[in-house]
């Protein structure tokens, strides 16, 4: 019983590829149809692609830009409606920083037993989604309170792209900064 082990071509990958062709507005490579093979002495024929037709496109396509509404969520897919506290501590030589939110009676409280639980903190806006995973809640008496949640910035770029988000959200909730 005979097996095949390895099919090689007889001419080195190099040989094979021919010059680039454009078929369509396509740029493509050629290979050799015929390979031979090691197994029996039989030669291989490999067949040509074929290409279905392409139709051009006529309409010129444009860029479409999504307005994200800044948002804060600690799950993912649940927008917080308490607007939070926000301290922000910038190191001397502003290479980090870090920002501490405090919601008081934040909101994922009530929809967390049909949501499922908090799975960190997402600062979400039209650049992207921040998150971070040092969530902390306050209990009083038993009941869920507050929550605090801390953003830590290490670097410069890491700052300027806080900061960018902070006054979307602030705009969009009317917040203010004021310099303790």
């Amino acid at each position: 019983m005979a097996t095949l082990q390895s099919l090689a071509f007889s001419s080195p990958v190099s040989q094979c590829l021919q010059q680039p062709r454009l078929h369509s507005g396509l740029l493509c490579w050629g290979v050799h149809r015929i390979a031979e093979s090691t197994f029996n002495g039989q030669s291989l024929r490999v067949s040509r692609p074929q290409w279905a037709p392409l139709r051009r496109c006529t309409q010129v396509s444009r860029s479409i830009t999504m307005m994200v509404k800044p948002k804060i969520q600690f799950i993912q897919g649940t927008d917080e409606q308490t607007i939070p506290d926000v301290r922000l501590t910038k190191s001397k030589d502003g290479t980090n920083g870090v920002a501490i939110f405090r919601f008081e009676q934040p909101s994922v409280f009530d929809s967390s037993g049909e949501f499922g639980d908090i799975t960190g903190f997402y600062m979400i806006d039209e650049e992207g989604v921040l998150s971070s995973v040092d969530v902390n809640a306050k209990f009083v008496n038993g009941k869920p309170a507050g929550i605090e949640a801390k953003y830590i910035m290490r670097t410069p770029r890491d700052w300027d792209r806080f900061m960018r988000f902070m006054e979307r959200y602030a705009n969009d909730n009317g917040l203010s900064f004021i310099k303790t």
